[in-house]
């Protein structure tokens, strides 16, 4: 009876001890966290870390979720619990400095209309006519007007989340965001597409970078690039008058930062579409700043494109079935990508059309770092050949590989003198060297249009761009790199929050693997067996019936076939076999092994305390 009441002691004692441990656990370790996602999801990446310590003045997260709402919506609640997670990791790095306030704006409620007037996405919700909230506000609390938003959080841009979070906490800690001038001879504030006789909006590459940078767009024959300027961005640079070039020589040797982008063929280029309606006129397509490269060590090769079979992106052509590789069409991979610099380190695709190649120069004091290169296979193409093309295989022909892998895009550093060292005509003598200029050149425009990049959808009367490959990534790591702020880089894309369940996966590709050797194997054994029966059928002709020899021939087949389809069944049986025991290993992992262990520990606790437990006399 004794032993029976202190083991029921012992048990209470234990639930009770484990309440005390979780309720002091939660009071003194509140802000201790462990991360074992195996991507770190909940780990904020150094970037972040950056951002938060530099942080001067405190800010106010408001955190806008309608979880009334989203009761019956079990896959956006997860996804809001997580970016709550993650808000809060920030508030807890930031050292005080950050705080964060969760609303759930319940229709027809103050919070509601605030939301709206924030800046904030609601969306309607069909059952009830409602609006649905998901976004997030940050402001200082001294400065009632100072805001900035993220309308909603959608989840297919999931990856995106501590980036969106970052980019919203460091614009509201700059007092006045760096100035991004742009020069550009594309319409890449709208314009008019002859091809398909609309207008055209904007760029979606240029609303991005107007997400963190002031921008102020130069006129083409600017004689002066502003002193407050931060980064030039030049943008097809073709017909620029001398004194224009001479303006753009003496703001990168005065230490500013200059991103341009040339082209030896620029399909965007509209220009094209109006030489056209001119037969007097020919097309211009190409843009090179051959004089200033010269001076900073680099050039253009003129009236080349690169074509690399390695990278080629294949293309639907009219009146044929199967997709076509374009040569001059290119995905970019990873491992195209210099992973040392630190504008290009994060990405993992860019798409270009009929780019250039860009080589240093011989006696080049400054130093050229690659950026984006091309594949071995690549080879050189006359520009030419690609007018009238039909067919993206004659490209090609008659041509073979270089063996070189071509630069594309790079980094140009180091001392360098002017272009114009005895100064132009009518301007006051100006800068003659300097010790260290820093410009990053991309042999191709294209890349910048929305078509190679970007998708853009309307999500309740509203443009929502989702990219699928990194081409404004490109242009806003490098604005970012040579305004100095290179924080956000490196959190630009982080891992999803949902996983595959790549050993199902696996185990499926080995199965597939498997079906696809038994099919081919079945259509040989087929093949030879057809062959053998229209022998036989040859050689007795004039029989009206099978011989016996061919009844037994066509006999085994079925015998055969009825072989190797009970082959089948019972490759997708183990199939299916092995993902219910990988299941049950799983669940009996998640279920039973944890409530195990704790009963074992507690059981091993109690036999530890009965051994230890004093001897009393009567």
């Amino acid at each position: 009876m004794k032993r029976t009441l202190y083991s029921g002691i012992g048990l209470l004692l234990i639930a009770l001890a484990f309440l005390v441990f979780n309720l002091l656990s939660g009071l003194l370790f509140s802000q201790a966290r462990l991360d074992l996602t195996q991507q770190k999801l909940y780990t904020l990446s150094e970037g972040t870390i950056r951002i938060l310590n530099n942080l001067q003045r405190p800010i106010e997260l408001q955190f806008f979720f309608s979880d009334e709402l989203a009761r019956d919506l079990p896959a956006l609640r997860n996804y809001a619990r997580r970016v709550e997670e993650m808000l809060k990791t920030y508030v807890d790095r930031s050292a005080g400095k950050i705080t964060l306030k969760r609303i759930d704006p319940k229709p027809f409620s103050e919070e509601e209309d605030r939301a709206a007037e924030l800046g904030l996405q609601g969306v309607p919700m069909q059952q009830m006519g409602d609006n649905l909230y998901f976004g997030l506000v940050g402001g200082h609390p001294s400065e009632g007007d100072t805001t900035e938003a993220i309308p909603f959080f959608q989840q297919d841009r999931e990856a995106f989340l501590e980036y969106e979070i970052s980019r919203l906490i460091q614009s509201l800690a700059q007092t006045e965001r760096p100035l991004v001038g742009i020069l550009s001879g594309l319409p890449m504030e709208g314009g008019f597409d002859f091809r398909t006789q609309q207008p055209t909006g904007p760029w979606v590459v240029l609303e991005e970078v107007r997400q963190m940078f002031r921008l102020q767009a130069l006129p083409p024959a600017t004689n002066q690039i502003p002193d407050e300027v931060s980064v030039l961005m030049l943008v097809h640079p073709k017909d620029l008058s001398e004194s224009t070039r001479y303006a753009i020589d003496q703001f990168v040797l005065r230490g500013g930062k200059l991103l341009v982008f040339v082209d030896p063929y620029s399909e965007v280029d509209s220009s094209m579409d109006l030489a056209a309606l001119q037969e007097d006129s020919p097309p211009i397509h190409h843009s090179n700043l051959e004089t200033l490269f010269q001076a900073w060590g680099l050039r253009l090769i003129p009236d080349r494109v690169v074509a690399d079979p390695a990278y080629a992106i294949s293309v639907n052509l009219d009146g044929q079935k199967r997709p076509v590789r374009h040569p001059v069409l290119l995905s970019l991979p990873a491992r195209a990508l210099d992973k040392q610099d630190i504008v290009s380190s994060e990405l993992d695709m860019l798409n270009v059309a009929t780019i250039g190649a860009l080589e240093p120069l011989p006696d080049a004091a400054t130093r050229f770092t690659p950026l984006v290169r091309s594949s071995e296979e690549a080879l050189l193409v006359d520009t030419q050949r690609l007018l009238n093309l039909n067919n993206p295989r004659d490209l090609l022909r008659g041509l073979k590989a270089s063996g070189t892998a071509y630069t594309l895009a790079a980094r140009v550093q180091g001392p360098a003198k002017s272009a114009f060292p005895e100064g132009i005509e009518g301007r006051v003598e100006g800068l003659k060297s300097a010790d260290s200029i820093n410009v990053i050149v991309v042999a191709d425009t294209d890349l910048l249009a929305d078509r190679l990049w970007v998708q853009v959808q309307e999500f309740f009367g509203q443009p929502i761009p989702t990219p699928w490959a990194d081409n404004a990534s490109l242009v806003i790591n490098a604005l970012d790199n040579l305004a100095g702020s290179d924080a956000l880089i490196s959190v630009r894309s982080r891992g999803r929050y949902s996983r595959p369940f790549t050993r199902v996966e696996a185990i499926q590709r080995d199965a597939e693997e498997q079906f696809r050797e038994k099919e081919e194997r079945l259509q040989q054994r087929l093949m030879a067996t057809e062959q053998r029966l229209v022998e036989l059928q040859g050689a007795n002709a004039q029989a009206l019936e099978m011989s016996p020899e061919q009844q037994h021939t066509l006999q085994q087949f079925l015998q055969e076939k009825l072989a190797i389809r009970k082959e089948l069944r019972e490759v997708r049986y183990d199939l299916n076999a092995d993902i219910e025991a990988l299941g049950r290993s799983l669940k009996f992992i998640n279920i039973a092994l944890m409530p195990l262990l704790l009963t074992l520990g507690a059981l091993f606790w109690l036999w530890r305390h009965r051994r230890v437990r004093p001897t009393f006399l009567d």
